[in-house]
C-alpha cells in the first residue's frame, strides 16, 4: 500500500500481518478520492477539512487525507494487533500534530458527544461482517458532529445489502472489485 498523491506521494504505509484487517485497497482509495475531489454530486474541499476516521485500521484513509491537504485527522481504532502500526504509520509520516487516536470500541462505547468538533468528512470502513450500521449511523447523525455540507463514507462489500433510515442520503454508490463505495449526507 502506498500513498496516492500529495505531499506524500508514493511513501509506504505498513500493511498488517494479520488476515482480520481489511485495509482500504489502493484502486478503491483512488475511485474514493477521485469522487471526493472531482464529482459534481458533493461539494466538499479537501483542504483544511477535518476528517474523522472510523474503524481506521493502518490509517491509510486519513494518512491520505493529510497528504492531500487535510488539516487535521481523528482516527478511532480499538483492535490491538493493528493499533501499533496505526501509531507507527503515523509517526513515520511525521503527523503527530496533525492527528489524534482514540482507542475505544466504536459499536460498544463510543459516544459521539466527546467530540467538540465538527467534521467535513467521516469515512466508516468497518469489518465487512458488522451489521448494526444504521445503529451506529443513528448515533452519528445525533450528535450533529458532520458540517452541513460534509460527506460520510462507506466502505463495504459489494454484495452487501444496507438498509439505511431516512435521515441518511446516499448521493453516489459505486463498486470496485468487492469493495462498494457509498457517499451519504444526513437530512
Amino acid at each position: 500500500m502506498r500513498i496516492i498523491s500529495g505531499s506524500f506521494k508514493g511513501k509506504k504505509i505498513i500493511d498488517p500481518k494479520d488476515k482480520s484487517t481489511r485495509p482500504l485497497k489502493d484502486l478503491a482509495k483512488e475511485s474514493l478520492f477521485n469522487i471526493l475531489l472531482h464529482s459534481n454530486k458533493l461539494n466538499i474541499d479537501l483542504k483544511d477539512s477535518n476528517i474523522l476516521d472510523l474503524f481506521s485500521g493502518v490509517g491509510s484513509f486519513g494518512l491520505e487525507c493529510l497528504s492531500r491537504g487535510a488539516s487535521f485527522v481523528t482516527f478511532v481504532e480499538n483492535y490491538q494487533e493493528v493499533l501499533p502500526i496505526l501509531k507507527k504509520n503515523i509517526f513515520n509520516f511525521n503527523c503527530l500534530e496533525k492527528t489524534k487516536i482514540i482507542e475505544k470500541d466504536i459499536l460498544d462505547n463510543l459516544f459521539f458527544d466527546i467530540f467538540n468538533q465538527k467534521f467535513d468528512i467521516i469515512f466508516m470502513d468497518p469489518p465487512y461482517k458488522e451489521k448494526i450500521l444504521s445503529k451506529l449511523l443513528k448515533k452519528i447523525f445525533q450528535s450533529k458532529i458532520l458540517n452541513e455540507n460534509g460527506i460520510l463514507v462507506l466502505h463495504r462489500h459489494k454484495n452487501e445489502k444496507e438498509e439505511f433510515d431516512d435521515f441518511f442520503k446516499i448521493v453516489e454508490e459505486k463498486n470496485y472489485g468487492i469493495s462498494k463505495l457509498i457517499f451519504g449526507k444526513f437530512n
